[in-house]
């Protein structure tokens, strides 16, 4: 394996090339389990049918796990949106047929949406009646069995050349509602600055797969506190804020 081309550089993680091969290459003090559970995410959704880069081999380098799947050539959709902001418009509205694509899909030996916000509402950092509030509010949400990708946004989408779309890191993928991976694509614009996005987004997400935008928001206080166990100290702020944004009621 040749380790000297990178092409992404993550918390813990490194991306190579190495020809047609993607070489995911993770910290040595990376949970084995989360490795394997990552790999096996993403065998399950090829089985779906969507367009994903396969995974080859899991393996150990150096005493480092190391996920090799297909190598894809292409651009991101943001990476494109970047290039071409006119025409934000018209990938965004690709970008929510992709996901609606996703959540026609049913992967149903994948880890249930709801027990793991569950997990990591318990593990947020709020005060308990806040927390049991959330619990309760997750427990009445309806109970989807839909594909979900957990952490969909535009990095996560690859162009290929011949114009193919395909959609990356399966790390997060679970089986729930679909309105819930709505929200956490909607604060993933937020998180990432793109707040008209994240608008326009929502619009066309509510407008395409018919789900009231009040729905989707009555998800995003549930979302956040469930994202906020992880990433930097603004952005958990940042998730925090939102747990009570919406009126649930």
């Amino acid at each position: 394996m040749n380790f000297d081309k990178i092409i992404a550089v993550r918390t813990n993680k490194t991306v190579y090339r190495d020809g047609d091969k993607c070489l995911k290459m993770f910290g040595e003090d990376y949970s084995k389990a989360d490795v394997l559970n990552e790999a096996l995410n993403q065998a399950r959704v090829e089985e779906t049918g969507l367009n994903i880069p396969k995974i080859l081999e899991v393996t150990k380098v150096e005493n480092k796990w190391v996920i090799v799947s297909e190598f894809i050539e292409g651009k991101t959709l943001a990476r494109l949106i970047e290039e071409n902001p006119a025409k934000k418009l018209e990938y965004l509205e690709r970008f929510v047929g992709l996901q609606l694509e996703v959540q026609s899909k049913s992967c149903p030996q994948l880890n249930k949406l709801k027990d793991k916000m569950n997990r990591k509402i318990s593990q947020a950092d709020l005060s308990a009646t806040v927390r049991y509030d959330l619990h309760t509010r997750l427990e009445a949400m309806p109970k989807h069995t839909k594909l979900c990708h957990g952490d969909f946004n535009p990095s996560n989408v690859l162009i290929a050349e011949d114009g193919t779309a395909y959609i990356l890191d399966w790390s997060h993928a679970t089986q729930g509602n679909g309105a819930a991976d709505a929200a956490r694509t909607y604060l993933r614009f937020w998180l990432a600055g793109d707040i008209e996005g994240a608008k326009q987004y929502l619009e066309l997400f509510c407008e395409k797969s018919g789900t009231e935008m009040k729905y989707v928001q009555s998800w995003m206080p549930i979302v956040a506190a469930s994202q906020s166990v992880k990433g930097n100290a603004r952005e958990r702020e940042f998730l925090l804020s939102w747990t009570n944004v919406v009126d649930f009621e």
